[in-house]
């Protein structure tokens, strides 16, 4: 990596490719930045509220023959 820094609307990491030309893509498709949720859930949970919510409907569908 060479640079980090916002671009184009969103964060992006900058990087030189195998021939030595510099490329940028968005900093989300890498590990540079944490996810905050990762971070302060510390392992302790490995899904957000979101996901559980989505879990719950599912179980809930397949408890009713749904799925």
């Amino acid at each position: 990596m060479i640079e980090y820094r916002h671009a184009w609307g969103e964060e992006r990491v900058y990087f030189l490719d195998a021939s030595g030309h510099m490329q940028r893509i968005p900093a989300s498709w890498t590990n540079v930045v944490e996810d905050p949720f990762v971070m302060i859930a510390a392992g302790r949970s490995p899904l957000r509220l979101e996901e559980l919510l989505e879990l719950a409907d599912l179980l809930d569908r397949f408890k009713n023959g749904e799925v």
